[in-house]
């Protein structure tokens, strides 16, 4: 049998369990609901019975793993095996999870930040095949970030690089939930956009968004936002297009810093395509550095949801095949 690692996707939302092949092959995969809001201890039990559940619908004991690899939303300390915070997750503090699964599964465990994940998955198996120079941004509740430089996932001598969504856009912007102000999450992501758009509504001007949540100004969310700016709206088109503004100017400073050959876009928000994209990357030609704006490309994730749990699993079969080479 060829080697298969248990990949989890721990998210604030949903717990993704899958179990992949080397070569992205997923054999199968389960979801759960996370209920983050229950606290460390329960979405714990959770996770583990999230794996317990698809060993026996496979009929797999755990030493049958090649390891298990989990795939975290938040701060990861990657030398100690640690959740250190989670904005997602609360009541997460350095909590020794890679530990805790190694121990009760006895067998090889491992631990990254869910957005480093995705960019794993994306250079692997999605968007990003054959290119060497990347990076991911993930825009949904919130923005994480994944770096790939020279084909390997750069991860910080802690591992918490590539929090990208907390790069200071507006020095007199408003507080993000991390402390610090003009965070790019606090522009762009799926809630903020809501928030603009719930007041705007509020204060009278006129959207077919109105409609859609049956006068409910305080239903709408970004998924409402990105149906009526399809359809033309105009407030709509006007609150994503300020988004992607913000976005844009975060992507010049990563192209001026990095000069990826390649950025590309995932999550719930990048769902809004070229609505958000197109702004965002004339932005990054009218000011990013010539040379580096003109090498670069953005674009779309391939993967979806299956990005952390694919990226995951790759990340533990790179660490199996250096102990074995």
């Amino acid at each position: 049998m060829k080697p298969v690692v248990l990949a989890i996707d721990l998210g604030g939302t949903k717990i993704i369990s899958a179990l992949i092949l080397s070569d992205g092959e997923i054999m199968a995969e389960e979801r759960h609901l996370t209920l983050a809001e229950e606290g460390q201890a329960s979405v714990t039990k959770r996770l583990f019975s999230a794996i317990d559940h698809l060993l026996e619908l496979k009929d797999m004991e755990p030493s049958e793993l090649g390891g298990i690899s989990i795939a975290a939303a938040g701060g990861i300390d990657i030398s100690r095996g640690l959740v250190t915070s989670s904005p997602h997750l609360p009541g997460w503090h350095n909590v020794p999870l890679r530990d805790m699964v190694r121990e009760r599964y006895r067998v090889s465990a491992f631990l990254l930040n869910d957005a480093s994940a995705a960019a794993l998955g994306e250079h692997r198996f999605g968007a990003g095949r054959g290119i060497e120079n990347l990076i991911l941004l993930t825009i949904g509740t919130g923005i994480g970030g994944g770096i790939i430089i020279e084909g390997r996932l750069y991860q910080g001598p802690a591992g918490s690089a590539g929090e990208i969504g907390h790069m200071t856009i507006d020095v007199n912007g408003p507080r993000c939930t991390c402390g610090n102000v003009g965070c790019l999450e606090r522009l762009v992501s799926g809630p903020v956009m809501a928030e603009e758009a719930r007041r705007r509504l509020a204060r009278g001007e006129k959207s077919a968004m109105l409609e859609m949540v049956a006068g409910r100004i305080e239903e709408v969310t970004a998924e409402e936002i990105g149906v009526a700016a399809r359809s033309g709206d105009s407030l709509a088109q006007d609150i994503i297009t300020k988004a992607a503004t913000y976005l844009g100017v975060g992507l010049v400073n990563l192209v001026n810093i990095f000069n990826p050959q390649m950025i590309i876009i995932g999550g719930g928000v990048g769902k809004l395509g070229e609505l958000l994209l197109g702004p965002a990357r004339r932005i990054v030609q009218e000011r990013a550095f010539q040379v580096s704006a003109e090498m670069v490309r953005i674009v779309p994730a391939e993967l979806g949801d299956a990005a952390g749990v694919l990226g995951a699993a790759a990340f533990a079969f790179a660490q199996l095949n250096r102990r074995i080479c």
